[in-house]
Parts: C-alpha cells; sequence; structure tokens
C-alpha cells in the first residue's frame, strides 16, 4: 500500500487524458503482497459499471455532472478495501454510428433529426412525428415494448463511448487500480461489453432493455448473474446514477426477487454515482432551459425513489467510508 499512496493521488482523476500506468501499478500490487483472491473466506464482489472517458470528464460526450468527484471517491474506497475484495467486474458502454437511441436513426418530415435528450413516444412513431429511417416495423414495435415492459419511453442520446474513441475507454486512475487489485490479488478481472446491439437500448449490464431476437447478446446474462450468487457481498458503483448504475441493481433485484436473502448482500456505493443531466444549448430560449431543467429534477426525483423502493427490499445504499460489514 506504500507505492500507491505515491503512485496515486485523488487528483489524477482531473487529468483527463493520460496513458494508464500498468506497469508501475502492477508492480506495485505485487510488492503489496496481499493474499490470494481465491482463497478469500469471505467474497466480496465489486461491479464497475461504465467510468469512461465519456461519462466521467467534462469533455466527454456524455458527461456526468459530479462523475470526476465519484470516481475520487470511489478510489479512495478502492485503495482502503482492495484487500477485501475478491472480483471484480467493470463494464464497457459501446456504441456503433447507426443505433436505434440515436439521432441517425430518425428525422420528421421536415428531414430535421431529432436533438439529444428528445423522448420518442409511441404516439409519435404512430403519428409519424418521429420517422425511423432504419428498421421502420421492428422501431415501432419498439417503442411499444420499451413502454409495455419497462413504463419507459426511447430516449435520443448523443454519440458516446463510441467504440475505438477514446471516449470508450476506462478512466486511467481506474485501469490502474483494477491493474493493481489483478497483480495484488492474483486474480482476473471481467470486462463486460454492452450496448453494441443496434435495435435495442442497453443500460443495465446484464442485458437489454428489450430484448432483440436477432442478437442474443441483448438478452439476460444469467452466467454473469449466478457468478455474484458466489459472493457475500455485491458492491456497485459507476455512471450514470440515474439510468446504468440503478438499471444494473434493478436487473440483480428482479434476478433474485425470490432470494431476499441474497438482495441482502447488494450494496449500492452512493456517493460514487451521480444522476446523467440534460444540458440546454446556449441558443435555447429560456423556457426550454427551464423544461431541461424540470426533466433534470424529475430524473433526479425518480431515482431517489426507486433507490428508496430498492432500500425498503434489503439493499443497503452505503458511503464510500462506511466501513465492509455483512
Amino acid at each position: 500500500m506504500k507505492r500507491i499512496s505515491v503512485s496515486y493521488k485523488p487528483d489524477d482523476v482531473l487529468h483527463a487524458h493520460y496513458a494508464a500506468r500498468l506497469n508501475e501499478f502492477a508492480a506495485a500490487g505485487r510488492d503489496a503482497r496481499l493474499p490470494k483472491a481465491a482463497d478469500d473466506q469471505r467474497k466480496i464482489a465489486l461491479i464497475l459499471v461504465d467510468y469512461q472517458h465519456d461519462f466521467v470528464h467534462a469533455g466527454g460526450a456524455l458527461h456526468v455532472p459530479g462523475a470526476v468527484e465519484d470516481v475520487q471517491r470511489f478510489l479512495s474506497w478502492f485503495y482502503t478495501n482492495v484487500a477485501s475484495i475478491t472480483s471484480i467486474y467493470s463494464s464497457l458502454d459501446t456504441h456503433v454510428p447507426m443505433q436505434i437511441f440515436f439521432s441517425s436513426w430518425w428525422q420528421n418530415s421536415h428531414g430535421e433529426h431529432p436533438a439529444h435528450g428528445t423522448t420518442i413516444t409511441v404516439e409519435d412513431v404512430q403519428t409519424r412525428r418521429w420517422i425511423p429511417q432504419q428498421e421502420p416495423e421492428w422501431s415501432e414495435r419498439y417503442v411499444n415494448l420499451l413502454r409495455a415492459h419497462t413504463k419507459k419511453e426511447l430516449i435520443i442520446w448523443p454519440y458516446h463511448a463510441m467504440e475505438g474513441t477514446l471516449g470508450h475507454m476506462l478512466v486511467a486512475p481506474v485501469s490502474e487500480a483494477i491493474m493493481y487489485h489483478s497483480a495484488a490479488r492474483q486474480t482476473q478481472p471481467t470486462y463486460i461489453i454492452k450496448g453494441r446491439t443496434i435495435r435495442t437500448e442497453y443500460y443495465g449490464i446484464f442485458g437489454a432493455e428489450v430484448a432483440d431476437p436477432k442478437d442474443r447478446a441483448s438478452y439476460l446474462n444469467t452466467p454473469l448473474l449466478d457468478a455474484l450468487e458466489e459472493h457475500d457481498l455485491v458492491y456497485v458503483a459507476g455512471e450514470a446514477r440515474s439510468h446504468c448504475v440503478l438499471e444494473t441493481a434493478k436487473q440483480i433485484l428482479k434476478h433474485f426477487e425470490r432470494q431476499p436473502n441474497l438482495i441482502k448482500r447488494l450494496r449500492f456505493l452512493k456517493d460514487c454515482t451521480s444522476c446523467v443531466q440534460f444540458a440546454a444549448p446556449p441558443q435555447e430560449k429560456k423556457q426550454a432551459q427551464d423544461e431541461r431543467e424540470k426533466a433534470n429534477e424529475v430524473i433526479r426525483q425518480t431515482t431517489e425513489k426507486e433507490l428508496n423502493e430498492m432500500e425498503a427490499q434489503g439493499v443497503r445504499l452505503v458511503n464510500s467510508t462506511d466501513p465492509i460489514v455483512l
């Protein structure tokens, strides 16, 4: 741990673009001489949801306000508890240019594409307010399935976490932490690629909002969920609290809904994750900006309501300063 106190500094998270110091952190991990993860009597899993450049840093395509501070708090928790963490599962939101939740998929009768943050409803598609430019039959079916199965509407997102771009990468301090853990505990991390399915949205790491019958990768990842069952505690952190982190926790709850003893193992690191906030372009009129802020407040309130409901089911909402306890 002494090497880490020199190598890692909280301000590292503020530096958006630097090559992860993997050799240095691997050496520090080996020097720590921690016990092997395979020998843990109490097994703890850590799920990291989308701690990627595009979500964390201010210049990212879908920056989450507060994400830099979230990562700083997470890393403080991580290095305090690294000797207790058995398994790491880290997801990477991964996208390609033509997907159903990007503006390129849709346009109106004037040939205009929807702005980021636009909600496309069942009625919008039926009345041709928004017209799909790809897969028209599926697109109409999809918005109906999305509403019926998840009580949600389709949201248009800015291009983000595009495969092969810097925005897709984990922020360097998180990559360094994973490397340190792997070397120190002599174990392999698990990386989860999510979101590449073009005909559906993919928030939670275990499966798409609506499974696409043409893509088996969009179906529920039950082997990954079953792997969590082998742990005594499961910690969740990442971005964004209102979407991918929340849905990841909800997928765990749904899968284990008949096993309340397993739900009680889930720990939500609430100060290591923040909500999405749609920013209004400066040229938008004040009314439009006010509407955006109202929408952001709805997102925040809805997220807190759902977290409170999870807590009532047995999930523990904890802070990064709280000790690990069963």
